[in-house]
């Protein structure tokens, strides 16, 4: 450890409030499942919000963290952001293939209407 404690030290606040946040940022992108219920949930939009409060965070505090703090920082945000931009692809390939599987979807033989084909049949009012 160097005699500088400005240079290797890291709060355990920061500490804290960065893992916690990634944490939260991680299940809201369905990375990980909740402690609370056990479930996967996931909300992309309040992920976002989350990321965007870390980098805030690295922009008010520039200059007044050491060296390690900073870089945990950056290294939370990067590792965030790629999960973000990971769950934006797949949310695009899902909605790809189910605009593709639309497209060829077959009438129910059943004979029963499905939800969209008593839509589409409802009469103007």
């Amino acid at each position: 450890m160097s005699d500088n404690p400005k240079e290797s030290s890291v709060d355990p606040y920061l500490l804290q409030l960065l893992v916690s946040l990634e944490t939260a940022a991680m299940q809201q992108m369905g990375k990980i499942q909740s402690p609370l219920t056990g479930k996967i949930e996931r909300n992309i939009e309040i992920a976002k919000a989350t990321i965007d409060m870390l980098s805030m965070l690295e922009k008010k505090t520039e200059g007044n963290l050491t060296p390690d703090e900073d870089r945990i920082l950056k290294r939370t945000l990067y590792q965030l952001r790629m999960n973000y931009v990971d769950e934006l692809k797949s949310d695009k390939k899902s909605d790809t293939s189910v605009a593709d599987s639309d497209k060829q979807e077959q009438p129910d033989k059943s004979g029963t209407e499905t939800e969209s084909d008593s839509e589409r049949n409802k009469p103007e009012e």
